[in-house]
């Protein structure tokens, strides 16, 4: 039975606070531990100049005292330069960290993503994968940077603060705490809607994202089609549901803030009111009043922006939810059945009895069987959507059977360590991928340790010496992204070279040749023929030419094997072959 392309998307606890506090925190103790203690010298520094009014209220000013004026001055003055060399280390400390965190997770979640079966790429957008990569991990910085420092400052700041104003006036830190437990209760079922909010938000960034990268991808056919107005629709629509969601958790927290602040500005009315009261029965001293007041700002500061950094928490969890669901999707090697690691090739292929479908209840291949001997070339042809290519991509163990086997060499592909079977395995697929950088970079794409001369060479045998030695730089010449700077048949070239120079035992031509003009084709041709002695090679072509040479010819249609034979018995039978090689040569 045909398994899912993509993995069922729940919830998972991995962004838990225990997880997050086991997998990032914990493994970062000691520099979160020197984070709090500068939190706390800070704050504390912070709290001299308030506690130090009264003393300048009461004394210095009534009662003229000018020498613990210069006192309080050097106090404050030194305070602040403590506050200064704390927050500026704090900053260098745990800001850098977390930018380094964030860089390994986006390294660790790229690593995992490649490592996934190749059917999930086929039904997710690149570029939402390049979003969940780059942009789900950033909040990760409120966790190890000065976001968890700064709550747990503010937690601090606001209980010192609070033992200060109870020594002033318990009642009227009453009046003042009140207002802030309605406000504490608001922020917590405001965070309870804000944290779906944030996830959608990172799933609507990725489809979006995944939008725009393959109009880019595709600008020369939205061009050519008039399609830009179109493209520019669909492209506007995303941006407006991520508007959506924003302008939802803005105003959520807008409101929070808002009520905050008429909430803090209640207590400061209160405060105010009663204090004044006193203050005229003689019952405090202005000192007392000024001391209070700077205290409940020491108080309420801390309480509003531990609020915004909740925020900052609650989107840095939901990220992690998506990073952590994404790394639980199971990788290719995950499966336990995996063991057998492939020996050295001889190249015996055979398909037993395989079944496979991309859905339910569509079939693409159907009781496919064949036997390929070492060193022989098989060549699959037929209409387009026969499932020759699906073929392929079960010998290249990009794709497993729903039913019967593949084996190479007797060793089913379902047990084999990917690694060690793919070392050995050589592609030039009909979608002739070649990456931004030079020709000889894409080139040593295949084996980083080859020398000049093995590259030089395998460039000689796939002609692309013919066009790049009219280049100025030769095989250092820049191609552009997808080689968009060279000619199709020139690509394909490149990728030919490409394959010469891996050396593999199994190799799989899929549309080879398909972009060739007539001359480049026969020089390709060439170069084939060296390359499939002593291998094992798949080919795949429409141009029927190309394969009159193969050692078994198997003509599929409608996802079965319908003939099988060299050119000549095919032709001789006059079957679904001779059609099919009759037909192109009237072309």
């Amino acid at each position: 039975m045909a398994e899912p392309s993509k993995p069922k998307t729940t919830k998972v606890s991995g962004a838990s606070l225990k997880h997050a506090f086991r997998e990032i925190i914990w493994p970062r103790r000691w520099l979160i531990a020197l984070g709090l203690l500068l939190i706390l010298i800070n704050r504390l520094a912070g709290l001299v100049l308030p506690a130090s009014t009264k003393y300048l209220v009461d004394e210095v000013i009534a009662d003229g005292n000018i020498g613990l004026l210069y006192t309080l001055l050097a106090l404050v003055g030194g305070a602040v330069a403590v506050q200064a060399v704390t927050s500026y280390t704090l900053a260098m400390v745990l800001s850098v960290e977390a930018q380094h965190l964030i860089a390994q997770l986006r390294s660790q979640v790229q690593k995992h993503v490649l490592q996934l079966p190749v059917r999930l790429f086929d039904d997710t957008k690149s570029g939402e994968l390049v979003s969940r990569i780059m942009d789900d991990v950033q909040g990760v910085r409120n966790l190890v940077g000065t976001g968890l420092v700064q709550l747990v400052g503010g937690v601090v700041t606001a209980l010192v603060a609070g033992v200060f104003l109870i020594r002033i006036s318990p009642v009227m830190t009453a009046m003042a705490i009140v207002p802030l437990v309605a406000f504490a209760l608001v922020s917590t079922r405001a965070f309870k809607i804000l944290r779906p909010a944030f996830r959608e938000r990172g799933k609507i960034r990725a489809e979006v994202t995944g939008r725009l990268t393959e109009a880019l991808g595709g600008v020369r056919i939205i061009k050519g089609f008039h399609a830009v107005e179109k493209e520019g629709e669909i492209f506007e629509a995303g941006v407006l549901r991520i508007f959506e969601n924003v302008k939802k958790t803005l105003t959520t927290s807008s409101g929070v803030s808002s009520l905050g602040a008429f909430l803090m500005g209640l207590a400061s009315v209160l405060v105010m009111g009663y204090g004044g009261t006193q203050i005229v029965e003689g019952n405090l001293t202005l000192g007392d009043l000024f001391s209070f007041t700077l205290f409940l700002g020491f108080l309420i500061a801390p309480i509003i922006q531990m609020a915004n950094i909740g925020t900052q928490m609650t989107e840095a969890f939901a990220g992690l939810d998506r990073t952590a669901e994404l790394l639980s999707w199971p990788r290719e090697d995950d499966d336990p059945v995996r063991t057998v690691t492939m020996p050295l090739i001889e190249g015996r292929l055979v398909f037993e009895d395989v079944h496979f479908r991309y859905e339910e209840n569509k079939p693409v291949l159907k009781s496919v069987s064949f036997e390929a001997e070492p060193g022989t070339v098989v060549a699959l042809v037929g209409s387009s959507g026969s499932g020759k290519s699906t073929m392929a991509g079960l010998a290249a163990t990009f794709l497993e059977p729903d039913q019967g086997r593949v084996m190479v060499d007797g060793v089913d592909l379902r047990q084999v360590k990917l690694s060690s079977y793919r070392d050995q395995l050589g592609l030039v697929l009909q979608n002739d991928f070649l990456f931004d950088g030079t020709i000889r970079e894409n080139l040593l794409f295949a084996r980083a340790d080859a020398t000049d001369h093995e590259l030089e060479e395998a460039a000689y045998r796939a002609h692309v010496k013919e066009f790049t030695d009219r280049f100025p730089d030769g095989l250092d010449t820049i191609i552009g992204e997808r080689g968009v700077k060279l000619s199709g048949g020139q690509r394909q070239r490149v990728t030919i070279a490409r394959a010469i120079l891996a050396n593999p035992r199994i190799l799989i031509l899929d549309e080879a040749t398909s972009s060739l003009d007539t001359e480049s084709e026969t020089l390709i041709q060439e170069s084939l023929q060296q390359l499939l002695q002593g291998r094992t090679t798949l080919v795949i072509a429409h141009r029927l030419s190309t394969i009159q040479r193969a050692d078994l010819i198997l003509v599929v249609e409608d996802g079965q094997i319908v003939e099988s034979g060299r050119h000549a018995e095919l032709m001789a039978r006059e079957g679904r072959y001779h059609k099919l090689y009759t037909l192109q040569a009237r072309i």
